[in-house]
C-alpha cells in the first residue's frame, strides 16, 4: 500500500479586518528539517503507515493563523501545489488530508470540499481519501459523498489531534484492505455556538461517543461545532456518523447524537462577563492566580489579538500583579529589542487595527526579558506537544502589569509565553489570555478559577451580535426551538 498525505489549514473569519495571503501561511514540504511537534497529524499518520510496512509519502502542509477570508492567488497557488505533488505520487492506494473545515477563500466558500473534490478527480474511484477536520467547521454533503471518511478532532481544546489522525488512519486503512466499507451521514442540529468539551454535560457526552466507536457496526462519530465567526451558508453544528456498510444505520446514529446534543443547548449555553464583572470576580478571589480568558481578541479565531480594552481597564484600577498575553505589536517589540532589556521606555502599544482593537496606549514601561523567535509547547494528550512558534517576544513591565508583546500574532497556549520571559504564573493573582478556549489544557491545573469574558472585539462572544448576513438563523438560539 502506498499512502499520500498534504493538506492546507486555516479557520476563516470573514468579519476580520486582515486579509491572509502566501505571507500568513507556514509551509512545510518534504525536504523541510522542522521541530518534533509541528505537524503532529501528519508524523501521526507516517508512523501508523510505517507500522504496517506501507509507503507514506508526504507531500505538504500549509498553515496560517486564523484571520480574514484568503486571497484567491493564495488558495489557487497551495491547493494547485498540494494537488501538482499527489499526481507526481501517482499511484496512490490511500490519500489522507489534513484540513480545517473553516477556510474561506476569495471565491470560494468552501475550500475543503474543493479540495477533496479536486483529490478525487486525480485518484478516481477506488482509491481511498480520508479526511481530518478541526471540530470548529462546517461538514458538507458534498464532502460526505465524494470522501471515504472524515473524523473531526474531538476536545475543545483540541489537545487530540494526533488521537484523530490514528483513527481515521485506521478507519481508511482497513477499509483499503477491504476489512470494512465505512458510510457516512450527517445530522443538523440546528445550533450555533461555541461548546466547551472539559465541563458537563459536554464532557461526559464526549465520552460516551468515544466509548461508542469500535461497537455494534459505528465505526466513528463526530460532532461538527461550527465556526461562528464564518459567514457562510453552511455554518451550524452538525452529528456525523460512519458505520460499516449500514447507511441507514450511519443516519440513525447521527440523528441520535444530533438530537441529544441539541437537547443539550441551554445547558450549553454561556454566560461572557464583561470588563467590569470579571475583574471584580477575579479582584474577589482571595487565592489567585484567576485566569481570565479575552475571547473577544483571540488570534485563533481571526481577531488581530492588538485590543487594549482589558489592559487600559486594568491599569485605571490600578490593578498590579498581573499578566497578560499576548499582545501582537511588532513595531513595539523592535524598539524594546532596540533598548534591551532593562530600558525604560516610552512606547505606544496595540490598538492599531481599527474599532474592534481599541485606541492605543501611550505608556511608561520597563523591558524585562526578550526572546527571540520564541516558541510554547502547547499540551496533547498523546505523543509530543505542540510546538507554537511566537516570533520575537519581549515582557514589558506597566505598574506592575507583565505585559507579553509578540512579533507574530497567536494565542497563549501555555504558561510557556509568561515563563519563558521570566513571568512567575503561580505568583500572579490575575493573568489574562487572549484566547478563547485553546488557553484550558495549560492554564487550568494552575487556575484558581477561570472566568470567561467578552468585551469588544473581532471574535463577539455574543452570537446573537454577530452581523450575519447569509446564515440562515432558524437556528438555536435565535430560534428557541428549531424543531417545533
Amino acid at each position: 500500500m502506498k499512502v499520500f498525505a498534504g493538506g492546507i489549514s486555516t479557520e476563516t473569519n470573514t468579519f476580520s479586518p486582515m486579509p491572509t495571503g502566501m505571507r500568513d501561511y507556514t509551509i512545510i514540504r518534504p525536504d523541510d528539517d522542522v521541530e518534533k511537534g509541528t505537524k503532529p497529524a501528519f508524523d501521526q499518520f507516517q508512523s501508523d503507515t510505517e507500522a504496517r510496512g506501507w509507503d507514506y509519502v508526504f507531500g505538504m502542509s500549509a498553515h496560517s493563523q486564523p484571520a480574514g477570508i484568503t486571497t484567491r492567488s493564495t488558495y489557487e497557488s497551495l491547493r494547485d501545489e498540494l494537488l501538482e505533488r499527489l499526481e507526481a505520487a501517482m499511484p496512490v492506494d490511500i490519500v489522507l488530508l489534513g484540513l480545517h473545515g473553516a477556510m474561506v477563500a476569495d471565491g470560494y466558500d468552501d475550500c475543503e470540499t474543493d479540495i477533496i473534490d479536486r483529490v478525487r478527480q486525480i485518484v478516481g474511484p477506488e482509491v481511498k481519501i480520508g479526511v481530518e477536520l478541526d471540530l470548529h467547521c462546517d461538514v458538507t454533503q458534498a464532502m460526505i459523498d465524494t470522501a471515504d471518511a472524515i473524523v473531526l478532532y474531538k476536545e475543545y481544546p483540541h489537545t487530540d489531534v494526533a488521537a484523530r489522525a490514528s483513527d481515521l488512519f485506521n478507519i481508511i486503512a482497513d477499509a483499503a484492505e477491504g476489512k470494512t466499507n465505512p458510510t457516512m451521514a450527517l445530522f443538523d442540529c440546528r445550533m450555533i455556538g461555541l461548546y466547551l468539551t472539559p465541563y458537563e454535560p459536554l464532557r461526559s457526552f464526549v465520552d460516551e461517543l468515544l466509548a461508542m466507536e469500535g461497537k455494534d457496526g459505528i465505526l466513528s462519530i463526530s460532532l461538527v461545532h461550527c465556526f461562528p465567526w464564518g459567514d457562510v451558508p453552511t455554518c451550524g453544528a452538525q452529528a456525523l456518523a460512519i458505520t460499516d456498510g449500514d447507511p441507514d444505520q450511519a443516519a440513525r446514529v447521527a440523528q441520535e447524537i444530533g438530537r441529544r446534543f441539541h437537547g443539550m443547548r441551554r445547558e450549553l449555553d454561556q454566560t461572557p462577563y464583561s470588563i467590569d464583572e470579571a475583574l471584580e470576580q477575579a479582584l474577589a478571589d482571595p487565592a489567585g492566580p484567576v485566569v481570565i480568558a479575552d475571547r473577544a481578541d483571540n488570534a485563533g479565531g481571526g481577531a488581530p489579538s492588538d485590543s487594549t480594552f482589558m489592559l487600559k481597564a486594568m491599569l485605571d484600577r490600578g490593578i498590579d500583579n498581573a499578566g497578560i498575553a499576548t499582545m501582537w505589536d511588532p513595531i513595539a517589540v523592535q524598539v524594546a529589542m532596540s533598548g534591551g532589556v532593562g530600558a525604560n521606555l516610552d512606547i505606544r502599544l496595540g490598538g492599531k487595527m481599527g474599532p474592534m482593537s481599541g485606541d492605543p496606549l501611550d505608556l511608561t514601561v520597563k523591558v524585562t526579558a526578550i526572546a527571540e523567535d520564541m516558541y510554547q509547547e502547547w499540551p496533547q494528550q498523546h505523543g509530543d506537544p505542540m510546538r507554537i512558534p511566537c516570533g520575537d517576544s519581549v515582557c514589558l513591565n506597566c505598574n506592575g502589569i507583565d505585559i507579553i508583546v509578540s512579533s507574530k500574532r497567536g494565542q497563549p497556549m501555555s504558561p510557556d509565553v509568561f515563563t519563558k520571559l521570566g513571568v512567575d504564573v503561580k505568583k500572579k493573582h490575575i493573568l489574562v489570555v487572549k484566547s478563547s478556549q485553546h488557553f484550558y489544557a495549560g492554564y487550568a491545573p494552575i487556575a484558581s478559577q477561570i472566568i470567561y469574558m467578552a468585551a469588544p472585539g473581532a471574535v463577539a462572544p455574543r452570537y446573537t451580535e454577530i452581523p450575519f448576513k447569509r446564515v440562515d438563523l432558524h437556528k438555536y438560539p435565535w430560534v428557541e426551538d428549531p424543531f417545533a
